[in-house]
């Protein structure tokens, strides 16, 4: 006859299955954490292994601020994903610059006042900050001047560099470091580029206007609503931050606003709140450059073949990759004195010119 366990005996053998799990879990734990802070998915560890390291994550905010440290860089381009496809490579030559590319998707104005922040801190005296007015800047949103519009690693752009160890210890950590892992052993092709440039959008030899029309048809059409009077005149709140951004800079450091191209669609019709926003815009930040030295103001958003051509973009907001390098080639020229052709009209040029 088999006898029963005895309470105590079966409280010890859940008592010391309890100490195993726990002890296979500190161990597996402690394996996991080593590794994470070994291989340091975003490069910000100050004792982690001097490894060459990549851009690795989607959400681009972590990947800043390792970037901003590039000692190849002397200038820095700012902005949403209307500005992500302009390419260091190209426009280091037409403005006599190196340039890091720190546009990101749905960038708030303070996120992008928070990059600059990051850059000046380890470039003091840049050549040329090149900043995206777009709707970040012209149009007023809740929060757009007082955080950021997707998960934000604040640890990484203020406080202690140790600090970083203290935020490793997660699932999102875990699956970074291994991605940048897979690429260190060669299993894995970099997606990001080490410039911070990369494209988002598809090759214009995929161009598709269908898929076209139908983004079109999806996106919200801008207000029609007639603007009151002097609408056209009212500051947005972003001037502040932009004003203070620029003010700033060192005295040698040029300055560089434009205005994206988006398509016509997005204008709205004359008179409308979308129309006499945008205007309000132009006027605002024309007159907040106007008494700033080595400042050029640039409109790409003007009723011409880019805008006015539906071919000329993947939806309202977002232009191909061909607009892209004729905006940059307007650049170039424009920076050597010319004007802005059909593309373009020069709001400000005080004494702006490569050197």
């Amino acid at each position: 006859m088999t006898t029963p366990p005895r309470r105590a005996d079966a409280a010890w053998t859940w008592r010391r299955f309890a100490l195993v799990l726990l002890g296979t879990a500190v161990v597996v734990g402690g394996v996991l954490y080593g590794f994470i802070v070994t291989v340091d998915p975003w490069d910000v560890l100050p004792f982690s292994p001097r490894l060459a390291r990549i851009p690795i994550s989607t959400n681009t905010r972590y990947s800043m601020p390792a970037l901003t440290r590039g000692a190849a860089f002397d200038s820095v381009m700012l902005g949403t994903s209307t500005s992500r496809l302009m390419q260091p490579a190209v426009l280091d030559r037409a403005l006599d610059a190196r340039f890091l590319q720190l546009g990101m998707n749905s960038a708030s104005a303070w996120e992008q006042a928070r990059l600059l922040s990051l850059f000046l801190r380890h470039h003091p005296a840049p050549r040329v900050v090149m900043i995206d007015i777009d709707a970040a800047w012209c149009r007023n949103r809740p929060g757009n001047l007082t955080g950021p519009n997707r998960p934000w690693p604040e640890w990484m752009y203020d406080g202690p560099p140790w600090a970083g160890y203290l935020h490793m210890a997660n699932l999102y950590a875990l699956q970074e470091a291994a991605n940048q892992f897979l690429w260190l052993v060669g299993l894995k092709a970099q997606r990001f580029g080490s410039d911070g440039y990369t494209s988002f959008v598809p090759p214009d030899d995929r161009y598709d206007r269908a898929r076209v029309d139908r983004a079109f048809a999806a996106w919200t059409p801008p207000d029609p609503t007639p603007a009151p009077d002097g609408a056209d005149r009212a500051v947005p709140d972003s001037m502040g931050l932009l004003r203070a951004m620029l003010s700033h800079l060192p005295e040698d450091t040029r300055r560089l606003l434009w205005f994206p191209p988006a398509s016509a669609y997005l204008h709205g019709p004359a008179g409308s709140r979308s129309r006499m926003r945008a205007l309000a815009c132009r006027r605002a930040v024309t007159a907040m450059a106007a008494g700033m030295a080595d400042t050029l103001v640039v409109d790409f958003d003007i009723p011409g073949p880019i805008v006015d051509d539906r071919d000329s973009f993947w939806d309202p907001l977002h232009y191909r990759l061909s607009v892209a390098r004729r905006v940059m080639d307007d650049f170039g020229r424009i920076a050597h004195g010319g004007d802005g052709g059909t593309d373009a009209h020069v709001l400000v040029r005080n004494g702006w010119s490569p050197r």
